[in-house]
């Protein structure tokens, strides 16, 4: 498999990135997935400045190869962790941005020489990430875990592509060497995968979270959030039905207050992160959640995905 210009400018061995996941994606996820040969990205999520400073100095402190952090544009610590980011530009390889515009922070990541690619869920964002001066982008179909969008990757992805002169990274529903080859196809120069690195041996998340995980079948996930206009994929567990009843309910009112279910929502991800708590526990996980069925080191993960797609593209079967 012949690794793009953008790849290869990214020091990577295999085409792939780990996803920022809040609470999940810390300084040793993201380390291990660097040692191993493709990017780790540390997640931000809504962690303090003073938090992601720590797990930048974790990371490098275990890898001397390229990795990233994901800004969560939401949050309410944003400001801090850009400054922290910039702070420590001369470790870190890159910024991925979510959950809304970084246009009011591109001056100062290009100006700290910081390759920015935002996440994007419609072909009109990313042509405007392209306007403002993103290196690349990365589109994420709904099939993903956690916040997404409406289209899917396999729709949303060669029309991204096809508008935008800046190279694209796919996300959503990828879990497998066959799913980086498909997407491959269809014009991306690599992958985003989240939902296969939870179950890393090296990941913290929770062994009940990760077990949830690898018992889960194609139609174990569900929405939650959708009412709100907040959609994120999770397992189905007790939380995400209660949450969703809730949500009906309120709907169905002339005057719908959304701002107490939303609180049931906060901390959701930690508790289950941490306490695999599948009771106020949200299971952030993608619909590709069936495919996977072990626990695995990151560099074996990589090194599976790799070959499997360098086999296919290559016309093995």
């Amino acid at each position: 498999m012949q690794l793009s210009p953008f790849i290869q400018s990214l020091g990577l061995k295999y085409p792939i990135f780990q996803g920022g996941m809040a609470w999940v994606a810390d300084g040793k996820l993201a380390a291990s997935v660097s040692n191993a040969g493709g990017l780790g990205i540390i997640g931000a999520g809504n962690a303090s400045g003073e938090v992601v400073a720590h797990e930048i100095e974790v990371a490098t402190s275990l890898t001397d190869r390229p990795f990233g952090v994901n800004v969560m544009l939401l949050s309410p610590h944003v400001e801090e962790v850009v400054k922290v980011v910039l702070a420590h530009k001369d470790q870190i390889a890159l910024v991925t941005t979510g959950a809304g515009n970084p246009g009011d922070y591109f001056t100062q990541f290009k100006a700290a020489d910081i390759k920015v690619i935002p996440v994007v869920g419609s072909v009109a964002l990313a042509k405007m990430m392209e306007r403002v001066g993103a290196d690349a982008v990365i589109a994420e179909g709904m099939e993903s875990g956690g916040h997404i969008g409406k289209l899917t990757t396999m729709a949303l992805l060669p029309q991204v592509v096809d508008a935008v002169n800046i190279p694209v990274i796919a996300a959503g529903g990828i879990a497998d060497g066959r799913g980086l080859a498909a997407v491959l196809m269809l014009g991306a120069q690599g992958v985003q995968m989240g939902t296969r690195f939870l179950v890393a041996t090296e990941s913290k998340v929770h062994p009940i979270y990760k077990q949830a995980v690898l018992k889960a079948k194609d139609a174990s996930t569900m929405v939650t959030g959708d009412f709100a206009g907040h959609p994120s994929r999770v397992l189905k567990n007790q939380m995400a039905k209660k949450y969703v009843k809730l949500e009906k309910a309120e709907a169905a009112k002339d005057h719908p207050d959304y701002s107490n279910i939303e609180e049931l929502g906060n901390g959701s991800l930690r508790r289950a992160v941490l306490d695999g708590d599948a009771k106020t526990g949200a299971y952030m996980a993608g619909e590709i959640s069936g495919l996977i069925k072990k626990e695995q080191p990151a560099a074996e993960i990589l090194e599976e995905v790799y070959n499997q797609a360098d086999k296919l593209l290559s016309g093995e079967h």
